[in-house]
């Protein structure tokens, strides 16, 4: 019989667009099932410190739409030691928490699963980040959003190199993982893109820079490839190829923030409702995610200890898109 009578919910690591709409399905969730909805403000930290506030429906009305997160996010050293833990769980205990949803990065369910075992509490965790590097699901909230406020950027970006026959590194967010530069390459049609995933790119950037038939290059860098990122390889190569008016572009933290699209609005409504779901399940370390179109469970041990490959199909539509 499931004894959850009262959850919290919160938001960690990197903020992403979409949280929002996943703490708002949540709440309501919860509330359905005549559950008492605490959130936790300000992460794990929030959670060592006491930051707890309780949510109603009303708490959550007009989120859906907003970017960032009203529970704000951090990141917490403490909570990566015993001390900080037991502080947390104290905490938990003293507003009665039977269950936690947390909304995050695999940094933040790594933490999830430790404490999970050493406190015996149930984490059921949702994935809430721009990279969308999480083994075990197509899509993570944020990414659609990241996605497409790239690929807006560089058009525009693309408008002026035309114009002027100029070529742009754009750096866009990737310290780990390509995906970002990657499809918004396919979908901007970049002549290059440079991502961690892939070594040896730089003959491919010489032939590019070198061709007398292209007057103008889009090349989208990202940020944790292993050429360096935009500014160090725009300063690199533009001493030599001075006719190709090299310019750099590094769209930063903007790629975080907006209002989020229909699907990541969508896609964090499934799973917030998920998650709740599985909790009154009697489930527990586990993530939740999306797979050809379908809500799946992935344990914490999974999601934590596999990487996400990029796809060499996706690599390959970018070789041929890009001649």
């Amino acid at each position: 019989m499931n004894r959850i009578k009262r959850i919290a919910v919160f938001t960690s690591g990197g903020d992403a667009p979409g949280m929002n709409a996943a703490v708002r399905a949540v709440v309501r969730t919860a509330l359905n099932y005549n559950l008492e909805v605490y959130g936790i403000n300000r992460g794990y930290m929030g959670m060592i410190s006491g930051e707890f506030i309780k949510l109603t429906s009303k708490s959550v009305r007009g989120i859906i739409h907003r970017g960032g997160t009203i529970l704000r996010t951090a990141r917490s050293e403490e909570f990566r030691t015993k001390e900080g833990r037991k502080k947390a769980n104290d905490n938990l205990v003293k507003y009665k928490i039977d269950a936690v949803v947390v909304i995050g990065g695999d940094g933040s369910f790594m933490g999830a699963g430790i404490f999970s075992q050493e406190y015996n509490i149930p984490f059921v965790g949702i994935p809430g980040t721009i990279d969308n590097d999480m083994f075990g699901t197509d899509y993570t909230i944020g990414f659609d959003t990241a996605l497409n406020t790239v690929t807006e950027a560089i058009d525009k970006i693309k408008d002026t190199a035309l114009s002027h026959d100029r070529t742009f590194f754009i750096e866009v967010m990737g310290r780990d993982a390509g995906f970002i530069a990657l499809k918004a390459g396919i979908a901007t049609g970049a002549e290059m893109v440079l991502i961690p995933e892939i070594s040896g790119q730089e003959e491919k950037l010489k032939q590019v820079l070198s061709n007398p038939e292209k007057k103008s290059n889009i090349i989208i860098v990202a940020e944790g490839n292993k050429m360096g990122g935009a500014e160090e390889v725009a300063k690199k190569y533009g001493k030599k190829y001075k006719t190709r008016g090299v310019r750099v572009n590094v769209l930063g933290h903007m790629q975080r923030g907006g209002s989020p699209t229909a699907f990541d609005r969508y896609l964090a409504s499934r799973m917030g409702v998920e998650a709740v779901d599985a909790l009154m399940d009697n489930l527990r370390s586990i993530m939740i995610g999306y797979e050809n179109h379908k809500v799946v469970h992935i344990s914490f041990n999974k999601t934590n200890k596999n990487k996400r490959g990029i796809g060499e199909e996706l690599l390959r539509v970018n070789e041929i898109l890009a001649k």
